[in-house]
């Protein structure tokens, strides 16, 4: 059965909650699914990819920043119908700490972000993207339990 070019079909995002003290990295979005949320940095899975590559990668092309400890969290599966064309994603959810502490983040893709900064994960700013504020909502909580950095 050959699939029609505009059958939409799930994507598979990667995003880093990137800590710091009790602080999470966050950017205001500018894009066609959730523009003006809060979201973690991230992006598309790139064939071949592991998820820790990834969420590397993405950090980097979006923040300059390096990141370590990366390690798996938790998975997604959401549906965006509501947005002007109708997605759905499986997103990988990471963390991970600096490299290099003293890093700051930049913009490096001013046309996909208004800009990064670091948010207490219990004063998060709104409107959070869908999937992050709802796990928010949730009570999750990103942060290991023996994390004290």
């Amino acid at each position: 059965m050959e699939k029609n070019a505009e059958t939409p079909v799930p994507r598979v995002a990667v995003v880093v909650f990137l800590l710091k003290g009790k602080s999470v990295l966050l950017g205001r979005r500018r894009s066609s699914i959730g523009d003006s949320t809060f979201a973690l940095p991230g992006g598309h899975l790139e064939f071949g990819e592991s998820f820790e590559e990834c969420g590397a990668r993405e950090m980097k092309e979006e923040t300059g920043l390096d990141i370590s400890k990366i390690e798996f969290l938790t998975v997604t599966n959401s549906l965006y119908l509501e947005e002007p064309r109708p997605s759905h994603y499986v997103t990988i959810f990471l963390r991970a700490i600096l490299a290099d502490p003293n890093q700051v983040p930049q913009n490096l893709e001013p046309e996909k972000c208004y800009g990064w900064d670091w948010y207490d994960w219990d004063k998060l700013p709104k409107p959070l993207l869908g999937p992050l504020e709802k796990m928010a909502q949730s009570g999750f909580n990103p942060f290991p339990t023996d994390y004290n950095i």
